[in-house]
């Protein structure tokens, strides 16, 4: 994956130039409808990821429904920028896989709409995590339907802890150090830890997920930046994956050259014995056929820092589809794209077909209930997992970013290079924060 490139163009400016079946009532109706037969294909954009399940969904629906679907898919790292460009170029999307980080910026372009005056689509928030639901909201509407959630996980390779008798997984950053030096005496890897620290669209999730563990957050309750302040955790975890790198060596100096796919198949291959992954790629590791060390890897709580409000706390986020003015602007093509939203977000045949799919090949997690108590989802955790208590509990400890706000995008970039800055050396971890801080404060006062 290449290093995200965003268009250099302002918040203002990007602004300025935006402008199954029988057994489901609704979609029943609508196959059997002049809608379905009118010919026009509804258009769906994606990053690449779960391709063949969402074809194959898409491939369900045209078969339910008969409307056409025109889906194309984009490298995630890339997602954003290919967005803002498809906008302004006034190109007709229709429905969009959305990034939560996203939603301010795009409902303040205009590119996205509010789905909460569609009830058909409201009805499943019932069954949907509170959380999941606040994420997809902006300034109080509902800008879509959730497929999607996850968060940062702490990943360890049992087998190498245990050639290096170590016998628990580190439950502290220091923790990680000491074990990690262990590790690389007993012959064990060069660099324990795996860190995917490239400048992409997964960066703020990594360093996210250690400055929420050292209780750091990136703005404080008047929502300015916290970066600067030397008692946020934030400036702790900045100089402990420095350290990481320069000092303790258990980090490559190539992990800021590192995509978070890169880290996955080097950890997959044995290359570390810890590394920070989101959590649903524990069902490739653990798969002999995607996996050279398939059952080995478990999951531990996010290590803990030091600190005042420090604790084994992670970033979460939620994925989920969204709906443009484009569909919006002709009833007959809105019908079509709100209820691809439908058989996507919410239920197809009268179950959450999407979700579980993800899950049981990708291990990909999800935002509805009901699935909690399903037997193969149950069955799932026990094969690939262990079990469903650390993934719960550290669930329960995932913190959304804090800077989900119209600048978001414009800002990040800035935030990457600062980090990036900081573990390369170029600067000190004060100086890196401070540039990034004040970014966000100058795009805040802009407003």
């Amino acid at each position: 994956m290449t290093r995200l490139t965003i268009p250099r163009l302002s918040r203002r400016t990007l602004m300025q130039g935006a402008g199954a079946a029988a057994t489901m009532p609704l979609v029943a109706a609508l196959a059997r409808s002049a809608l379905a037969q009118s010919g026009e294909a509804i258009n769906f954009t994606a990053w690449s990821a779960a391709v063949d399940q969402a074809k194959s969904h898409v491939t369900g629906f045209e078969k339910a429904t008969g409307i056409k679907v025109n889906y194309e898919n984009f490298p995630a790292a890339q997602f954003r920028a290919t967005l803002v460009t498809k906008f302004t170029a006034n190109e007709p999307l229709d429905v969009i896989w959305m990034n939560d980080a996203w939603t301010p910026e795009f409902a303040e372009a205009g590119w996205i709409v509010p789905i909460d005056d569609r009830p058909e689509l409201m009805k499943y928030n019932a069954e949907i995590e509170k959380y999941c639901v606040n994420a997809m909201t902006y300034k109080g509407r509902q800008y879509g339907l959730v497929y999607y959630a996850d968060h940062m996980a702490f990943m360890y390779n049992a087998e190498l802890l245990q050639k290096a008798g170590i016998t628990t997984p580190p439950a502290s950053w220091d923790e990680v150090v000491q074990q990690s030096l262990k590790i690389k005496q007993a012959g064990g890897p060069q660099y324990p830890l795996m860190l995917a620290l490239t400048a992409d669209a997964w960066l703020v999730e990594m360093v996210g997920a250690v400055m929420n563990s050292y209780g750091g957050r990136f703005t404080d309750d008047k929502g300015n930046s916290a970066l600067a302040d030397p008692k946020n955790g934030a400036l702790a975890a900045a100089k402990w994956i420095t350290d990481a790198i320069n000092t303790h060596k258990i980090v490559s100096p190539g992990a800021v050259t590192t995509s978070e796919i890169d880290a996955l198949k080097a950890f997959g291959n044995g290359g570390a014995a810890f590394a920070l992954l989101p959590r649903y790629r524990i069902r490739p590791l653990n798969d002999p056929a995607q996996s050279q060390v398939p059952g080995k890897i478990r999951i531990a709580l996010m290590p803990q820092g030091t600190g005042t409000g420090a604790g084994h706390y992670t970033c979460g986020w939620v994925r989920y589809f969204g709906v443009t003015p484009h569909a919006r602007a002709n009833k007959e093509r809105e019908a079509k794209a709100l209820k691809l939203v439908e058989w996507f977000g919410g239920k197809a045949n009268n179950e959450y077909v999407f979700q579980k799919m993800l899950m049981l090949d990708l291990g990909v997690p999800f935002c509805t209930t009901p699935l909690n108590n399903d037997k193969d989802i149950i069955a799932f955790y026990d094969k690939w997992v262990g079990g469903a208590d650390i993934i719960n509990k550290q669930a329960s400890l995932a913190v959304t970013k804090d800077v989900i706000a119209p600048w978001f995008g414009e800002w990040n970039e800035t935030n990457n290079q600062a980090w990036q800055s900081i573990f390369l050396g170029k600067v000190t971890a004060e100086a890196g924060l401070k540039a990034s801080a004040d970014k966000w404060n100058e795009l805040k006062k802009q407003g």
